[in-house]
């Protein structure tokens, strides 16, 4: 009885270090990591519960919102519940966030988000220092509004940003006059490198900053340095198979205080993406 004890005790603490290792972490990253909605557009716009179910598939049960599908906040907060998946962010349109954001931190509320934000500031092309300082303003008013709720409010830069500006770009503008109390960013790796910039040096520059940050590789031989925070869609390549430095940039994320990441592939074979980017999370070394 007691080598059977044994054998069930070594048994129940196998199962827990199993569990320990979430999907998509090993020895160097830890997460904790989950999915951008969006990635599965295809499918939620057809039918949401399959892509929560195809969420879940991957082994994930974190996620970042980018639309309720037509259903109320509430609703869509109960349907992830019902998948086995907790909301942590969601992206709101940056109209809204000007001319109603009670009404975007109300329902960023009512969908039980830690994290409220915007995924591209409206803008005639080029990207200028007053629409930068349109967004701060919006920002900051909004952040503000955002911490009596308890939710983060973060702008999620996407490559048009990094002109340059005084010495610097209007990344830098938007990063140093938002209140760093209220305001955070999100890095997409994808969006700093297409442009032409550095995510270590970015990471390095601001700490504590980017608090989210989007895991997407660029397909390899894509020119980089512009501007336009466009690129066709199958650019978006398994994490590791791409131009990216993903030990450098993993390492430096860490260091640099991000506290959630999210796997965004905004390819159309993303289903079968997904699964080469968790492996590769797994086995990367830094």
């Amino acid at each position: 009885m007691k080598h059977v004890a044994s054998a069930l005790a070594l048994l129940s603490f196998l199962s827990l270090a199993a569990s320990a290792a979430d999907t998509g972490t090993g020895a160097s990253f830890k997460g904790p990591i989950g999915l951008q909605l969006y990635s599965l557009r295809g499918i939620a716009t057809q039918n949401p519960p399959k892509a929560l179910a195809q969420t879940k598939d991957f082994g994930l049960t974190l996620v970042e919102t980018a639309g309720t599908y037509n259903l109320p906040p509430e609703k869509f907060k109960a349907l992830l519940a019902e998948h086995g998946l907790k909301p942590i962010s969601g992206h709101f349109p940056y109209d809204r966030w000007k001319t109603e954001p009670e009404k975007v931190l109300a329902e960023a509320k009512a969908t039980g988000l830690q994290y409220a934000g915007c995924a591209w500031i409206t803008h005639k092309a080029p990207f200028s220092e007053a629409a930068a300082r349109d967004a701060i303003a919006t920002f900051n008013k909004a952040g503000e509004l955002g911490a009596k709720l308890g939710i983060k409010v973060f702008y999620h830069a996407h490559g048009f940003e990094f002109h340059p500006h005084a010495g610097g770009t209007l990344m830098d503008l938007l990063i140093a006059e938002t209140n760093p109390k209220h305001v955070s960013f999100q890095m997409d790796v994808l969006w700093v490198v297409f442009p032409g910039q550095d995510p270590v040096q970015w990471l390095k520059k601001y700490p504590g900053r980017w608090e989210l940050m989007h895991l997407k590789d660029l397909k390899k031989g894509v020119k980089t340095g512009d501007l336009s925070g466009k690129t066709d869609v199958t650019n978006d390549v398994p994490l590791g198979t791409g131009q990216m430095n993903w030990p450098a940039i993993l390492k430096a994320a860490k260091e640099s205080g991000v506290k959630y990441y999210f796997i965004e592939d905004e390819s159309p074979t993303v289903v079968e993406q997904v699964p080469q980017t968790l492996k590769y999370l797994g086995q990367v070394k830094f």
